[in-house]
């Protein structure tokens, strides 16, 4: 399989052949609803019962197209092409997915097909690419099966179950198995991710407060911390008949409380997406904390809380907090509150915030923290961190690296080179990895297809179909380095 011209050939006419049954395939992942659910968890079944039910769909494909199945516990799995060494070349990717959330004009929960698009929640994050992934390595197995000839390399499909909420998937394989020689996820954008900024995670807590000194009884949005919300809501002490009405803000009256107020439902509408990428989106959280606070729905008890709210979603940036920062390699720090609750003790509450921070080489994690706790304490708030990964980069320069800008490329006819992100993909954990695709900014969806993470999520299928032949002349090349 040296001549390329012929590779690309052959990798278009698979595609063509088997893309209905790879479109049948992706509805049969997207069907379950694989949001963790640790509170089910059981041996086995780490993460819940729908994402171990995507993964075991996945393995199912997996055995389908020729390649050999394994489940390791139910953590993760993956799925190999034995090639002439143990060595190997891996792709990985993710049954998983983020909640569903609000906001859908399309069944989540199936594959629609409209105007050239999948819609669905992972059609795109990811578990479309998975599929694709699956694929590739389907097409090395029906050569060897044509021809006998087998890779230089085992070939390795991973298959993850908790990328979106803690990667405690990947740390898993990396304990019980080698780092591939090379590895490659499919779960970002086209043309090639050398670098990912550092992922700093938070929590901010108010006081404990007494319900009966509070007009604010509780405060709810968002589905996930590394999601911009599109909903949120409040229910407060207020006659509902006397707030104001504004666009994105619907009200409504939500009966009594223990001590016979009034109480009124605020619901908030935003545009939710990737916090990664806030360009573009709504937070519904900030929409409605700049509602009560121009509306003076709050009592001296919540205020201060409500002013570090106020802070911290008046920008994407985090220059209200003081701790925007940027540098020659990545693009500018992002600074996003993904949800907000009410945590109940008796009488008493606390509103809890989360905070999901992308940040450039130029600053740190304890940076971070220490300019959030200095705007936290003044507003007597408390700062909880829960994560701090520092800034992950290779060399563009990378025998692999300049292997999969050509494969791209020369399918595009484009001269893109590796770019860096604020997303965080499962590529920072191992020593030789990259993200690479299937998402290509220079083919722009229409307005009403969804991006990863919002509603109505979805993907063009002739990008998923040009990625997937990309992905099989990048891994036959692959196959040709030394490692």
């Amino acid at each position: 399989m040296n001549n390329d011209e012929q590779l690309m050939a052959e990798a278009k006419a698979f595609v063509d052949d088997v893309w209905e049954d790879v479109v049948t395939d992706i509805d049969y992942l997207v069907q379950v609803e694989s949001v963790e659910d640790k509170g089910h968890a059981q041996h086995g079944k780490p993460f819940g019962p729908a994402p171990y039910e995507a993964l075991q769909r996945a393995l199912v494909v997996a055995e389908k197209l020729g390649l050999a199945p394994h489940d390791c516990e139910g953590h993760i799995g993956y799925a190999d092409l034995q090639g002439v060494s143990d060595t190997y070349v891996a792709t990985i990717a993710h049954s998983d997915i983020v909640p569903l959330g609000q906001g859908w004009s399309f069944d989540p929960l199936h594959v629609t097909r409209k105007e050239g698009y999948l819609i669905g929640r992972g059609v795109l994050d990811d578990k479309g690419p998975l599929v694709l992934s699956l694929y590739a390595a389907h097409f090395f197995a029906r050569h060897v099966n044509r021809t006998g000839e087998k890779l230089p390399y085992t070939l390795r499909c991973i298959v993850g179950t908790n990328e979106e909420t803690g990667m405690e998937d990947v740390d898993y394989y990396l304990q019980h198995f080698p780092e591939p020689a090379f590895c490659f996820t499919p779960d970002a954008v086209f043309p090639l991710i050398c670098g990912e900024k550092g992922r700093f995670f938070a929590e901010v807590a108010s006081p404990s407060m007494s319900l009966s000194d509070l007009r604010i009884v509780s405060l709810e949005g968002g589905t996930v911390a590394n999601a911009i919300p599109g909903h949120a809501e409040a229910v407060v002490v207020a006659d509902a008949r006397a707030l104001a009405t504004r666009d994105g803000i619907a009200v409504q009256e939500h009966g009594v409380d223990a001590w016979g107020r009034r109480l009124a439902r605020i619901t908030a509408i935003g545009k939710g997406g990737h916090a990664s990428m806030p360009e573009g989106t709504v937070n519904a959280i900030g929409v409605l904390v700049n509602y009560l606070l121009d509306q003076g729905v709050y009592g001296a008890a919540e205020e201060s809380f409500l002013g570090f709210e106020r802070m911290l979603l008046a920008d994407t940036a985090g220059k209200a907090l003081g701790i925007d920062a940027t540098d020659d390699i990545f693009d500018p720090l992002t600074c996003v509150g993904g949800t907000i609750r009410t945590e109940r003790a008796g009488d008493c509450v606390c509103f809890v915030q989360t905070m999901d921070i992308r940040y450039p080489k130029s600053t740190t994690g304890t940076r971070l923290l220490e300019g959030i706790s200095g705007a936290a304490t003044r507003l007597g708030c408390a700062v909880r961190q829960s994560e701090d990964s520092v800034p992950f980069f290779i060399s563009p320069d990378s025998e692999e690296i300049k292997t999969l800008e050509r494969t791209y490329n020369e399918f595009t006819g484009r001269d893109a080179r590796a770019i860096t992100i604020g997303g965080g993909t499962y590529a920072r954990h191992f020593t030789r990895a990259v993200a690479f695709g299937p998402d290509d900014p220079a083919y722009p969806a229409p307005a009403w297809v969804g991006i990863e993470h919002g509603p109505d999520e979805g993907v063009s299928e002739e990008g998923l179909k040009r990625a997937l032949a990309i992905y099989i002349v990048a891994i036959a090349r692959l196959m040709r380095l030394k490692y």
